[in-house]
């Protein structure tokens, strides 16, 4: 489904990510974990054309994408949310999320999609013409995956979604991760919170200064003492 292999990517003669390889599977959560600085979310730029790579491949449903632009590869069905939310605080709610279609031309697919973001995400539906820099930083993520979601992602990159939240809006997240995933669209997740992205998770890779170091089954991972001691405070 999407599968990066081989991965090279330096910034000022910095080699940030040192020839990564993974994949995620359709129907699939998969997480990628790993320490401030491990390349966790320069993977993330990369795969989605934020970046480009020395080396390496990029592929979606078995085609090759690793030089077409960023705005191809959203037309492709890979769509990121990225850390720190990134909403336009100056548009409504109901602006930030028509921008999330705004290269789509179903007006039927459209309306059915913002009626389901509206249904997972009921508290957009009461502010959606409220200002998004007014939301708190929990609506604000609802609203970054709401808006990415009016995308119709096939592969759906999502970069630290619970940062900086309230644990109550943290909960909330991660089941809304689940559901996404339970309505078919396939999702990488990078997030520090790394014990509730393995138990959500149905595989994952562990990142260390720019390599893959670990990977298998998420519960595997989660019961795995080197992890606990390393990423989960065990």
């Amino acid at each position: 489904m999407f599968e990066i292999r081989d991965l090279k990517v330096s910034f000022g003669g910095i080699q940030a990510l040192k020839g990564i390889s993974l994949e995620v599977r359709e129907g699939e959560i998969v997480t990628l974990i790993g320490a401030n600085g491990a390349g966790k979310t320069t993977t993330l730029r990369t795969a989605s054309g934020l970046e480009k790579p020395l080396e390496g491949s990029v592929f979606l449903d078995g085609k090759e994408i690793t030089k077409t632009s960023a705005r191809d590869r959203v037309k492709a069905g890979l769509i990121h949310v990225p850390e720190g939310r990134r909403v336009f605080p100056q548009l409504t709610v109901m602006e930030n999320l028509d921008l999330g279609a705004f290269q789509r031309r179903d007006r039927a697919g459209i309306a059915a999609d913002l009626k389901m973001v509206f249904e997972r995400f009921p508290v957009l539906a009461d502010r959606k013409t409220q200002l998004a820099g007014t939301l708190s930083g929990g609506e604000q993520q609802m609203l970054a995956m709401g808006r990415g979601l009016m995308a119709r992602p096939k592969v759906l990159l999502l970069d630290e979604p619970s940062m900086g939240l309230a644990p109550l809006f943290v909960q909330e997240i991660f089941d809304i991760i689940v559901k996404i995933r339970e309505t078919g669209t396939t999702i990488l997740l990078v997030e520090q919170n790394a014990n509730m992205a393995l138990r959500i998770a149905n595989r994952a890779y562990v990142m260390e200064t720019g390599k893959i170091v670990l990977s298998g089954e998420a519960s595997e991972l989660l019961a795995s003492e080197d992890v606990k001691h390393a990423y989960l405070g065990g």
